[in-house]
C-alpha cells in the first residue's frame, strides 16, 4: 500500500516521496458500468500525465452478480467514443481491499454505506469516499461521503445509452479533480 490516504479533515494526502504508489479502488454495485468507466477514465488521465508508476488503479463491485464479466457493452461504447478503453473483469470488493488501497471511491451513497459497513475498522472506513466529492464543480473541498447529497453517479444499467454518456462526463470531471489532489509532486 502507498503512504497516502484520507486524512481526518477529509483532504487526501498522497505519497510525495515516490517510495510507494497511490492505490485507488473505484466501486459501484456490479462492477460492469460505473466503476470500470471510472477506472478507464482515470487510467487514461494517469497515462496522459505519465504517472503509471505513481498511481495504481482497480475497480470492484459491492455485489457479486457480474463477477467475471467484462464491462457492459454500452459503457464500453460510451468510453470508446471518447478515446477511452475499458478493461478487466468484474470482481467483488474483499476485506483485503481496505488495507491494499489508499482510497475506495464509491459511485453513490448506497455503495459508500455498504463499504462503510464492510470496513473492518475506523482507519479503513476513513478511506471510503464518494468519487464526485473530487469534482470541483459539484462539491466543496473536503466534503465527506456522509454529506453525499447530489454527489451520486447515477446507475445507467436499466436506462438507455444516454445514461452511459452522462456517467462518463460525471466521472471524467471527478477523476480530473481527484488527479489534481493526489498528483505526486516533482
Amino acid at each position: 500500500m502507498g503512504a497516502s490516504g484520507a486524512r481526518a479533515d477529509g483532504a487526501v494526502s498522497a505519497d510525495r516521496t515516490g517510495a510507494g504508489a497511490t492505490r485507488l479502488l473505484f466501486v459501484c454495485l456490479g462492477n460492469i458500468c460505473r466503476s470500470p468507466t471510472a477506472e478507464g477514465v482515470m487510467r487514461a488521465l494517469v497515462a496522459r500525465e505519465g504517472l503509471q508508476d505513481s498511481i495504481q488503479l482497480e475497480s470492484a463491485g459491492t455485489g457479486a452478480w457480474h463477477v467475471g464479466s467484462a464491462p457492459d457493452r454500452r459503457a464500453t461504447a460510451a468510453a470508446l467514443a471518447r478515446g477511452v478503453t475499458l478493461q478487466g473483469r468484474a470482481r467483488q470488493v474483499t476485506l483485503e481491499d481496505f488495507d491494499d488501497f489508499d482510497l475506495l471511491l464509491a459511485m453513490d451513497r448506497e455503495n459508500a454505506r455498504e463499504l462503510q459497513q464492510q470496513a473492518p475498522g475506523e482507519q479503513q472506513r476513513a478511506k471510503v469516499r464518494l468519487l464526485r466529492e473530487f469534482d470541483p464543480a459539484s462539491a466543496p473541498r473536503g466534503s465527506q461521503a456522509a454529506a453525499g447529497d447530489g454527489l451520486d453517479v447515477p446507475d445507467p444499467y436499466f436506462g438507455g445509452a444516454g445514461g452511459f454518456d452522462e456517467v462518463f462526463e460525471l466521472v471524467q470531471a471527478a477523476c480530473e479533480g481527484l488527479l489534481e489532489q493526489i498528483r505526486p509532486s516533482a
